[in-house]
């Protein structure tokens, strides 16, 4: 059973929410909030699995409203969900510590498989909407590294593992690092679980930003 908080300063959107996570079996909605601050709060009361977070709410938003919450270091992931045609927070979003996006036209088993990846860990968002949304972001990107293969960040990586983390900061989906390197994907899926431990990543779109962050990856790079 996951559990979630649903978030989201619109009361119908909240019960469209509420209804479709109460019709399966494996998630559980604990409880609401209509605002960031309400949120915070609730999250530090109720300990959900997964806050499912709007990102435009008056008063305190979406991005500080994560930015507190995984900053208390609990157990709760945070998913956003975003419109992304006009939605110009998407990048400070990951940084506050969101675990990944989804459109908020995303198909109800979309948003059901979301949450439980999310729960389980990992992130998300689609590799190829990962690359689409640092590019069309890449402004809120701080200056790139000159002096990156200094971090000690990399300094931890073996060669293979440099290249794993190029590669996952281009957006490249497990497969196409296999096929890239001639490795098995299950191969690959340890190498990007070492990456992400020796970098203090906590997912795989933490790992994108440091790559963009350390001048590995960059806007239309393939």
């Amino acid at each position: 059973m996951t559990t979630v908080l649903v978030v989201d300063d619109q009361p119908l959107q909240r019960y469209g929410f509420r209804v479709l996570l109460d019709s399966v079996p494996e998630t559980d909605v604990v409880g609401e909030a209509a605002h960031g601050a309400e949120a915070v709060r609730k999250t530090a009361e109720l300990r959900p699995d997964v806050v499912l977070m709007d990102v435009r709410m008056p008063g305190m938003d979406g991005i500080e409203a994560t930015r507190r919450i995984t900053a208390a270091g609990g157990r709760s992931r945070v998913l956003v969900l975003t419109t992304f045609d006009v939605d110009e927070y998407v990048h400070a979003a990951l940084r506050a510590g969101a675990s990944g996006f989804l459109l908020k036209d995303a198909r109800p088993e979309e948003l059901l498989a979301g949450i439980r990846a999310v729960a389980g860990g990992d992130a998300v968002i689609a590799p190829a909407l990962t690359r689409r949304l640092l590019d069309e972001y890449a402004q809120h990107v701080p200056a790139r590294r000159s002096d990156s293969d200094e971090d000690p960040r990399l300094g931890a990586l073996t060669d293979r593992e440099r290249e794993i983390l190029v590669a996952v900061g281009k957006g490249w989906t497990n497969g196409e690092i296999a096929a890239r390197f001639v490795l098995s994907e299950s191969t690959v899926k340890t190498h990007v679980g070492r990456v992400l431990a020796k970098i203090g990543a906590r997912d795989r779109i933490q790992a994108v930003i440091i790559a963009y962050d350390l001048g590995l990856a960059r806007p239309g790079a393939g």
